[in-house]
């Protein structure tokens, strides 16, 4: 029998974030290989009129937990929803819910955050670094605590190249900039903002890279770990192939391809995609809560959960094997062809990736005020090109992880541990990944029906011959235009017909003596 799983029987955890994509996950794992397991909390509100056990059952429904149903089915009885808030500086625990947490907890997995890159600065502190200080002042009241969680991201220090398993020092102490939130008003954090996160790309980043100073100051005597997950991706083989339920990561970016919305990216080919699949972060994640909590090392280790290093997948390589799945697996409704185009930033890439988003957009939201609709295109256009723009940071650099740590986890796992807690990327198969994923995005995310796809073909290939007329016409107009203003371009064009008939004339001439 696996030992981490056997570790968790018997455990009252707590999970934070358990409503997110990666909760999500981690709740599943730990049901379906210890549904032994006490009770795990989630810190939830209510959520567009759901009450929090609604929000549990909504969630118990989703065809992620029908392996669990079967192994653990009383598995309902097993979560406790806490009514939380970590917008709020007291988390908004009521003092009967923060006492059965405080008494009964065994294991905190911290998996809250926002990840939005834009967002403010006052809630991205609040989230990332406030919440985190909250939950490690309650967890050193947990009599019963044997290990603390915090779940990071491996681009908290994207501004190093090379990134080692060690916390690195912030310019500004997160005290100071958790009490300056507290009372400067909106219009002058907006104005520092920019100087606060310096060479870092985002809020996102910056706060994740408080948040862990925050663990490392103020984690006092606790067995605290850091997982440092790069992107995290669909589901690679646990429970099912492909489950994914956000558009965050390449999620997004797939659909916006798929549906024919996005043409272009601004990218290094070369550059690596360094994605990593849910699963493999949920069983490092549950192998490092146990490690922690048995062997109670001396310090806090941090665990890099990346791809890059061991087995790398770079943009260009990814963006063809998506193109290819898209021949197989066609989006249905989409509005263009797909075709994504991975190139180097030059002012004509601009100009042309501009008219080729542009102007089908302008043109179909002309078409729907005509049919007496609401335009939504341009619209829609714009905010998925300020979403582009966010992640071009990301897609046209390359970082090194070391993973020391991580190795040397899995070094210490029995081979059954290794089997049940799999979390070695180098048994990823890119190919296979990344067309299960499409193929989830498809099922699970837009739920479409998997017998529409011979249709889909079908809109697909219209699709396509719709393209080639428009760029075919897009193209003879130019070339008109520049030939009514330049004396050069009429020469050019006349000299390339005079030398086609010449050429033809010259076979012509031949077959016309035999006769």
């Amino acid at each position: 029998m696996s030992t981490i799983a056997a570790f968790y029987g018997g455990k009252s955890i707590l999970i934070t974030g358990a409503t997110g994509f990666l909760g999500k996950v981690l709740m599943e794992k730990l049901f379906r290989t210890s549904p032994d397991l006490k009770v795990i909390y989630i810190l939830v509100r209510p959520k567009a009129g759901q009450t929090l056990q609604q929000r549990v059952v909504q969630i118990l429904n989703s065809k992620l937990f029908e392996k669990v149903k079967e192994v653990c089915p009383n598995v309902h009885e097993k979560i406790r929803a806490v009514y939380a808030d970590l917008n709020q500086n007291d988390l908004a625990i009521s003092k009967g819910d923060m006492q059965e947490l405080l008494s009964c907890t065994n294991i905190v997995f911290h998996c809250a955050a926002t990840v939005r890159f834009n967002d403010h600065l006052r809630h991205a502190v609040q989230l990332n670094v406030t919440a985190t200080q909250k939950l490690l002042l309650m967890a050193s009241q947990m009599p019963k605590l044997e290990a603390f969680i915090h779940i990071s991201t491996a681009f908290s220090n994207c501004n190093l190249k090379h990134i080692d398993e060690v916390i690195y020092p912030c310019p500004v102490e997160p005290k100071k900039i958790i009490d300056s939130m507290e009372w400067l008003d909106d219009a002058i954090i907006d104005e520092i903002t920019p100087k606060l996160i310096g060479d870092q790309p985002n809020t996102y980043t910056y706060t994740k890279a408080l948040g862990e100073m925050v663990v490392h100051q103020e984690g006092g005597n606790l067995n605290i770990a850091i997982v440092r997950p790069s992107i995290v991706g669909a589901t690679w083989q646990e429970p099912f192939p492909g489950w994914v339920d956000n558009l965050n990561g390449p999620s997004g970016l797939i659909i916006a391809t798929g549906k024919g919305f996005l043409r272009a990216l601004r990218a290094t080919p070369m550059a690596v995609a360094d994605v990593i699949p849910v699963d493999i972060v949920v069983n490092l994640t549950l192998a490092v809560g146990w490690y922690t909590a048995v062997q109670r090392p001396k310090s806090t280790l941090i665990y890099h959960c990346t791809s890059g290093n061991l087995n790398p997948c770079y943009w260009g390589k990814m963006g063809f094997q998506v193109l290819a799945t898209f021949e197989k697996i066609p989006f249905e409704r989409a509005f263009r062809r797909p075709n994504a185009d991975l190139t180097s930033n030059t002012f004509t890439t601009q100009y042309w990736n501009a008219v080729s988003h542009w102007a089908p957009a302008i043109i179909y939201d002309f078409y729907l005020r005509l049919t007496g609709r609401k335009p939504r295109m341009t619209k829609l256009m714009n905010r998925l090109l300020r979403t582009v723009s966010m992640l071009e940071y990301f897609i046209n650099r390359s970082w090194e992880w070391s993973t020391c740590n991580t190795e040397m986890l899995m070094s210490k796992l029995s081979p059954e541990d290794q089997r049940v807690f799999n979390f070695d990327v180098r048994q990823l198969n890119w190919l296979e990944y990344i067309e299960n994923y499409v193929l989830g995005i498809k099922k699970y995310l837009l739920k479409e029906d998997m017998a529409g796809i011979p249709k889909a073909k079908q809109h697909l290939k219209r699709l396509r011959n719709i393209h080639y007329l428009f760029n075919t016409a897009l193209l003879l107009i130019a070339w008109r235009l520049l030939m009514a203003r330049s004396q050069m371009a009429r020469n050019v064009w006349f000299f390339i017909v005079s030398f086609c008939y010449k050429f033809l004339s010259y076979f012509r001439a031949p077959s016309t003596l035999k006769v």
